[in-house]
């Protein structure tokens, strides 16, 4: 991940302070990328992270970080040979994964997203503290699913699976059946310590935990997993990411049942251990609140 988090007062805030500041310096980033299997590559710059499928059918990309990155992120796909982008699917609303819609729309990109996602771009909001306006017309999905819908593209049949959420209430994960490639959007994010479960756009942790078995089963030693920020993972990453959650659930559900408050709650430090990120992009405390208010809304 590009960006640093700073928090306040316990909330969860991005280090680009609302889409305008979201939108300076990327002069220096980087967009690289990694080819992983035939016709399947993955781009990392600033924001989430970019899946590719490219072939004789057209190139699918997944997420699209920022609008001031598209041109790089073009030029990176031109580099692996590939046609401009035919097909871009958004994991979920979040401006560091679709940022980049409105150029890739206005250049001829139909965008795909699951009903929620566009609902939300159509709205707006405010995530963590940065506020988003409502989207243009060339942003929003022009295709939308409930559960799922299937591409048979470039040798390759992509499934894109609503989950039924976890970081937000739309996120979907995409997986290419021949190549064997898993990409979970925030539903997982490696080497970057807690996840963000983003409450208010409905995301919730156990839904997060359901979601993951889902991914999981998806699954094998074989497959290369595209996380939605971090470096590439594999099963094994998945399923200690999954186990890490469900730890910190316990621990924070033990000592709301023993009658502790969310303050107590955070004094005690349930989290401590579990998070090999010292840099890491979600605070314990704020990973306690966020599974603290996803408990409240189960009645737990």
């Amino acid at each position: 991940m590009n960006y640093r988090p700073y928090l306040f007062g316990g909330a969860i805030a991005l280090s680009l302070a609302g889409a305008a500041i979201a939108q300076q310096n990327m002069d220096a980033v980087d967009v690289t990328a990694q080819e992983i299997r035939p016709g399947v590559a993955v781009l990392f710059g600033n924001g989430g992270n970019i899946g590719v499928s490219h072939g004789e059918d057209g190139t699918l990309i997944v997420d699209d970080q920022f609008a001031p990155l598209v041109p790089k992120i073009q030029a990176a796909i031109a580099g692996l040979g590939a046609s401009p982008v035919k097909f871009l699917v958004n994991t979920h609303w979040h401006f560091d994964h679709s940022g980049g819609n409105e150029p890739f729309g206005q250049a001829g990109a139909i965008i795909v997203a699951q009903t929620r996602v566009r609902d939300r771009l159509v709205a707006g909001g405010t995530v963590a503290g940065n506020t988003s306006p409502p989207a243009p017309k060339a942003a929003l999905p022009v295709v939308t699913y409930d559960r799922g819908i299937s591409f048979h593209l470039n040798g390759d049949t992509i499934d894109v699976i609503h989950t039924g959420g976890g970081h937000t209430d739309g996120d979907s994960a995409i997986y290419w059946h021949k190549a064997n490639v898993l990409h979970t959007g925030d539903l997982m994010m490696h080497k970057s310590g807690f996840p963000f479960v983003d409450l208010s756009s409905g995301g919730n942790v156990e839904h997060l935990l359901v979601s993951l078995d889902q991914l999981i089963a998806m699954t094998d030693a074989d497959t290369v997993i595209i996380p939605g920020h971090g470096p590439l993972a594999t099963r094994a990453d998945l399923i200690a990411w999954r186990a890490m959650i469900a730890t910190a659930v316990e621990r924070v559900q033990a000592l709301k049942t023993a009658g502790r408050t969310l303050e107590q709650a955070r004094a005690a430090k349930p989290l401590a251990g579990l998070s090999n990120a010292p840099d890491a992009f979600v605070s314990e405390d704020a990973f306690v609140e966020s599974i603290w208010g996803s408990l409240e809304a189960h009645g737990r």
